[in-house]
């Protein structure tokens, strides 16, 4: 669902397939816009990656406080 670009200067997490970092999600998200706010503006990014990408980090999250 993800991939870095180390090509990058900055070693950007991209998702898969496109050139669109995983900042613009939360960034938008923080906005106040939608998943499907999200997919409509960013062509290349399907609602499954999204949805992937956020239940994962609320995974991690979630394991994180436990400890």
């Amino acid at each position: 669902m993800v991939e870095r670009r180390p090509k990058s200067v900055t070693v950007t997490w991209v998702f898969t397939g496109t050139p669109i970092p995983l900042v613009a999600l939360y960034e938008t998200l923080v906005d106040g816009a939608t998943i499907d706010d999200f997919v409509e503006w960013f062509p290349g990014v399907d609602i499954q990656q999204v949805r992937a990408l956020l239940e994962f980090e609320a995974q991690e999250l979630c394991s994180t406080v436990e400890r």
